[in-house]
């Protein structure tokens, strides 16, 4: 026989709940992440432990790729002889002088394009003409303009950062909901709120996607001209290992660029969950 259906509460009465009720587990997350902080450890050792093992049985050419020892070896000359410092001082003033100018200037060129039609009629498709044009063939004529020392260097990841930002920062205004707009339009707020108070926050999700392509694309373009016209950087660095087939310290150059893009986007993903708590 059917269960027979339960009865509609009264008004202002408490509901009964039955002894052998079972908890609804939530499922209104949203597809929310959850972390996972020795996962990413694990992976690295377990490749760390293979590495090591192809090398030791002659799996991994030597000629190829360096053992994990070398490598080590490589680190420790680095750090002995002060050139870890040397080069890394180096190339994180020119990365993080090229980048943040680069990005500060491209939030403030793409606010102005995604909020002004005059500005998007007339700055947006020179924008979209320069993007694809590659940055590191622009090193030559930067060196005409700016010499051979760090202005030229600087210039280049700028230039390299600032078209990606413009692009993010544009298409995150473009994606904020207008029904927010119109909400803040009808309560009487000013156009200068509205943009600070909606409009900001809304694209700010494009804005900080749009720092980890930027900041991948400047560590690249650092790198490239440093090989180009530099004693001192990673970049320099790696050239100068991989003109002697030092494959112990091309591999430890490598693994400093690794580091110094982790770091960034280390940071970059606290910044979004600083400026983005309110998404939870």
């Amino acid at each position: 026989m059917p269960d027979s259906p339960l009865p509609e509460p009264r008004p202002g009465s408490a509901i009964e709940i039955p002894q052998d009720a079972r908890p609804v587990p939530f499922r209104g997350g949203g597809f929310q992440h959850r972390r996972h902080p020795f996962l990413a450890p694990v992976v690295l050792l377990i490749l760390l432990v293979l590495w090591q093992i192809g090398s030791a049985t002659g799996f991994i050419s030597p000629i190829a790729m360096p053992a994990p020892r070398d490598v080590l070896i490589a680190f420790r000359d680095l750090i002995v002889t002060g050139t870890l410092w040397t080069n890394l001082s180096v190339s994180l003033y020119r990365l993080l002088t090229g980048w943040l100018l680069g990005a500060v200037l491209g939030i403030s060129v793409g606010l102005i394009i995604g909020l002004l039609s005059q500005a998007r009629a007339a700055a947006l498709p020179i924008v979209s003409a320069l993007f694809p044009i590659p940055k590191i063939a622009l090193l030559p004529l930067f060196i005409i303009w700016l010499g051979i020392g760090e202005g030229s260097k600087v210039a280049t990841i700028l230039f390299g950062t600032f078209f990606p930002t413009v692009i993010s920062t544009y298409a995150g205004v473009d994606a904020v909901d207008r029904g927010l707009i119109r909400m803040g339009q009808s309560f009487g707020l000013k156009w200068s709120s509205i943009v600070r108070k909606i409009i900001i926050p809304g694209a700010m999700p494009g804005i900080l996607s749009g720092f980890r392509i930027s900041f991948s694309i400047a560590i690249v373009l650092l790198v490239a001209a440093e090989m180009i016209g530099a004693q001192h950087g990673i970049g320099a660095y790696i050239l100068m290992a991989g003109s002697i087939f030092n494959l112990g310290e091309l591999f430890a150059g490598v693994i400093i660029l690794s580091s110094i893009g982790l770091t960034g986007s280390w940071l970059i993903g606290l910044a979004e969950r600083r400026l983005l708590d309110w998404r939870a």
